[in-house]
Parts: C-alpha cells; structure tokens; sequence
C-alpha cells in the first residue's frame, strides 16, 4: 500500500505543496499590506501574523510603493 513518505516523494504531491505554499506566502504579504496601510508598526504586524520582524520587513520591502 502507499504510505505517506511515498505520496510525499510524488510529483503530484510536491508541486500540490508548493502551490499551497506559494497560495499562503500571497495571503501573508496582503495581510502585512493591510495591515501597514491602516497604520500598525512592523512589531504589531509581526505579533498579530506570529512571524518575526525581519520577515515582515522583508514582505514590506517587496510590496508595491503607491
């Protein structure tokens, strides 16, 4: 039967992985966008996101400048 350490080395699986990832890391940086535009600092975006302030910086780097 297949196990799971088998189903994870498919390529089905792994790319349904990544695309997952790729669906949260866009969620994450919207958040922080929105999160910056109504005013909370890099700290309170990182506390209310459990992320730390260096990845907040980083997505905040990333975002478009209006």
């Amino acid at each position: 039967m297949f196990g799971l350490s088998e189903l994870e080395q498919t390529k089905v699986y792994q790319e349904a992985f990544e695309e997952g990832e790729e669906r949260q890391s866009l969620k994450t940086a919207k958040a922080v966008a929105v999160l910056f535009k109504v005013g909370l600092t890099s700290e309170q975006i990182a506390q209310e996101l459990s992320m730390t302030v260096e990845e907040v910086q980083q997505l905040m780097q990333k975002l478009p400048k209006d």
